[in-house]
């Protein structure tokens, strides 16, 4: 996209939202019109093709706070995008003075610094000087996957099936037909800009000749027609890592949108979303399980069987133990980005029979007269006794 195209089009219209809107309301956007105007789901619509571009072009801006800083100052600046055409006036109504100087404000036009005066290196520069243009790099591209508990815990290997712009398959992101390559912009010897002097500043523009590319390919590649990307379909293969959380991101370089003729592609931000488990809590690294006991297990203590990640352990309950404590067994939670493991943390909980036969009814009778006999009292230091 050549720099008039990025600061006219218009991001917040594309997702229908407002200037103002917060990160979450972006994202928030995004997915819905993604997940309308996605191409799997309108099969052969190009009109919702194109949309689904423009959107996900907007959300790869507006969801990275720098680039939509830089967005926001640049459309500011030139009040809704339009680039003046006849140049600025030393003083004159454009209010800027002979001694202003783009990049002084922006970080330096021609430091090649990544910032906005890259952004505008080639509007203003003093002197005439010229600035290479830098291929532009892909979008980056958002997508979610859920796994079950167990699977989100040891680290899984997951197949994604996505569309998106790729490098095409034909001239490998060139866009010229295999065989050639793209030539040299005569026009700005290879910038994308061209510059002409309006009194004492150098006015730049992108290139009409190349369009603000820099080359020219004289015999486009005939499944790409010269872009260099194509619209496809292909399966990635994710590794997520032992330990992943509910809601976290994961981040693949280089595996999002294709960028334009050979330039860097985009990253893939992959959203995990965790299914909870019958058996298993997490807290952490450590993993929760409530264990039901008798009361005369608490009471005579015992050893009970139970799961594990990687199988089961016995854990012993000791004679005593009251209801609701917490046992831990070291080494047998989470596993840890750093190695080692969190800890398996067991809550009892005394399970009450609902009935009892005759019995069992008279002994738990005797018992109770026992436990009086020997002074037990349940609600001794009780506040409301």
């Amino acid at each position: 996209m050549s720099q008039r195209e990025w600061i006219e089009k218009d991001f917040y219209k594309e997702l229908g939202i407002s200037s103002s809107a917060s990160q979450d309301e972006v994202k928030k956007a995004y997915r819905k019109l993604a997940r309308d105007l996605h191409p799997d789901a309108n099969p052969g619509d190009t009109k919702a093709e194109e949309r689904f571009k423009a959107v996900s072009e907007a959300h790869a801006v507006l969801s990275d706070p720098a680039k939509r800083k830089e967005y926001d100052e640049t459309r500011k600046l030139f009040a809704g995008g339009g680039y003046p055409r006849g140049g600025f006036t030393p003083g004159g109504g454009g209010g800027f003075s002979q001694e202003f100087n783009i990049g002084d404000i922006f970080g330096g036009a021609a430091t090649g610094d990544g910032g906005l005066g890259d952004l505008l290196g080639g509007l203003f520069n003093r002197g005439g000087a010229r600035t290479t243009s830098r291929p532009r790099r892909g979008a980056d591209v958002e997508t979610e996957t859920t796994l079950g508990f167990r699977e989100a815990a040891q680290g899984v290997t997951v197949p994604l099936r996505m569309t998106s712009p790729s490098p095409c398959t034909t001239c490998h992101g060139s866009g010229a037909k295999p065989g050639t390559s793209p030539r040299v912009c005569p026009n700005c010897n290879g910038s994308g800009v061209v510059s002409r002097n309006q009194g004492a500043f150098g006015f730049s523009e992108p290139c009409d000749e190349c369009r603000g590319s820099g080359s020219i390919i004289d015999d486009p590649c005939v499944d790409c027609h010269g872009s260099g990307i194509q619209n496809r379909t292909r399966t990635i293969t994710v590794r997520i890592p032992p330990g992943v959380s509910d809601g976290q991101r994961i981040r693949l370089a280089g595996q999002g949108e294709a960028g334009l003729r050979g330039a860097p592609s985009g990253d893939l931000f992959v959203t995990v979303h965790v299914s909870q488990d019958k058996v298993f809590g997490r807290n952490g690294d450590d993993l929760t399980l409530v264990l039901p006991v008798s009361y005369a297990e608490l009471v005579l203590g015992t050893t009970v069987s139970v799961p594990t990640l990687e199988g089961r352990v016995g854990v012993k309950v000791p004679p005593g133990t009251a209801d609701g404590r917490i046992l831990r067994v070291r080494g047998r939670g989470v596993p840890k980005r750093g190695g080692g493991a969190g800890d398996l943390l067991v809550t009892v909980k005394v399970a009450v029979p609902q009935k009892l036969d005759s019995d069992a009814v008279d002994a738990l009778e005797r018992y109770q007269k026992a436990e009086r006999s020997s002074g037990f009292d349940p609600r001794a230091g009780w506040a409301g006794a």
